[in-house]
């Protein structure tokens, strides 16, 4: 019988993956819980399996005393004397028992412990697997589906696949093998849980990392990603050989290389982009394909800011660089880790000859008889700052502003001999052509859309 345990144990461990020393262990703690039931065996008992003859031995611990009080907890100091020569007071000896005879509660007890101890240990087993897998790419099998997510088999675990972060439009059968990123594994009651995704910006750069020699051998090293699943991403990729062109590397003959991972991310567009240490290149190259006029980065003034970057392009790329729906733009951003401004060459114009505008507005209010500092920072606060703003402004207003008062008339009369006297020369109308027609004309001009209206193309 003894030797069938050990036979027992060992084969056990060998189909679950177990250590054979946590199942012995198992046995003996099921074997003391057993005799617990049974015999009411106290807290200091130990039983022990010889791991190679299988012999149960059992052992009580008690403490020398000078007068026994338990004798279930303690020994004489001359008792344990003839046991033990070197014995002293206070001193713990333990001695050997004879095994405890287990009845049918109690064996059930042991069968229970152990199942427990065997079921603790293939999750423990299966955590310290997967926790090192954090980041990588497993293959599984779809196994089922629960109310949208997926389950898969990975060897002897089972690993979840949510719904949020399936990429949009696929579709998965119970057998499909598939792979996906490893994104969380973390201990629950019932078990590890592993969480995988197929949307994480980290699944694109282990495709790169699984499907390109010289990323693997470190000759082209991936600096980030960003992407939307199943739509569009950008990856941008540097080389550590000067004679390797990362992008060339990426993409392959005939953009084969490209072609395998996309069609693994259900076609997928991927824009490769090379890294710069420069953030005005880099920024630049995020918002390819479009065309880039200049790039102005402002460094982040506090730790939890973003540092941004003002883009200008010009007219005829405004639309490209932002992309449809704003998808060119967002990539970029997310890309670099900038928070990205695009203006076009003609908006920029615009708020260029704008300020322009406003500062002559400004320096010719100054100017007006009867506006002194006090009355120019009353007119300009409240959004007076220009002599035609003055010159059209209700002239109780005027008199409410108390640098203003009684100069209210003064000043508006001023400010529209000012506007008069600067207004634009009217333009002759040609002498020949219906009047009609070229009222018609001005209105057409007057409504056609200027280039930051043009939808993005889709």
């Amino acid at each position: 019988m003894n030797r069938e345990l050990i036979i027992v144990i060992e084969q056990l461990a060998r189909e679950k993956g177990i250590d054979p020393e946590i199942l012995y262990d198992a046995v003996e703690s099921a074997l003391l819980s057993g005799s617990k039931k049974t015999h009411a065996a106290a807290d200091n008992s130990r039983i022990e399996i010889d791991r190679k003859t299988g012999a149960v031995r059992a052992f009580t611990r008690k403490k020398v005393v000078a007068d026994v009080a338990d004798g279930h907890l303690e020994i004489s100091l001359d008792e344990a004397k003839r046991l033990n020569p070197d014995a002293e007071l206070d001193d713990e000896l333990e001695l050997p028992e004879k095994p405890p005879e287990l009845g049918r509660i109690g064996a059930q007890t042991v069968k229970q412990v152990i199942l427990q101890r065997v079921r603790d240990a293939e999750r423990e087993g299966i955590y310290a697997e997967f926790i090192g897998k954090e980041g990588q790419i497993l293959r599984g099998v779809v196994h089922r589906i629960e109310k949208r997510n997926v389950i898969l088999e990975i060897g002897k675990a089972e690993a979840i696949l949510p719904e949020r972060e399936q990429i949009p439009g696929e579709r998965y059968n119970p057998g499909d093998r598939i792979r996906a990123y490893v994104l969380e594994v973390r201990r629950t009651i019932k078990g590890p849980q592993i969480a995988l995704s197929r949307t994480h910006p980290g699944y694109l750069a282990r495709l790169f990392e699984t499907e390109i020699p010289e990323i693997q051998e470190g000759i082209v090293i991936v600096k980030a990603t960003a992407r939307e699943a199943g739509e569009r991403a950008k990856v941008a990729v540097a080389s550590t050989k000067r004679d390797v062109d990362p992008i060339g590397a990426c993409v392959g003959l005939r953009g084969t290389r490209i072609q395998v991972i996309s069609r693994e991310l259900r076609g997928e567009k991927i824009d490769i982009i090379e890294w710069s240490h420069d953030p005005t290149t880099f920024v630049a190259r995020a918002l390819s394909p479009a065309k880039v006029s200049s790039v102005t980065v402002r460094e982040a003034e506090l730790e939890e800011e973003q540092p941004s970057a003002l883009v200008i392009v010009p007219d005829n790329q405004l639309s490209l660089a932002i992309g449809k729906k704003g998808q060119n733009a967002r990539l970029a951003a997310k890309l670099t880790g900038m928070r990205i401004d695009i203006k076009s060459e003609g908006e920029v114009e615009a708020e260029r000859a704008h300020a322009e505008a406003q500062e002559v507005g400004r320096q010719a209010l100054s100017g007006l008889p009867g506006v002194d500092a006090a009355a120019f920072a009353a007119l300009t606060e409240a959004g007076l700052a220009s002599p035609a703003a003055v010159a059209d402004a209700n002239l109780e207003r005027l008199r409410a502003l108390d640098a203003v008062g009684t100069h209210a008339e003064a000043i508006q009369r001023a400010a529209a001999e000012w506007v008069a006297a600067h207004a634009p020369a009217p333009v002759e109308a040609e002498p020949e052509g219906d009047e009609g027609e070229a009222g018609a004309d001005s209105e057409s001009d007057a409504k056609a859309p200027d280039a930051h209206n043009v939808p993005a193309p889709e």
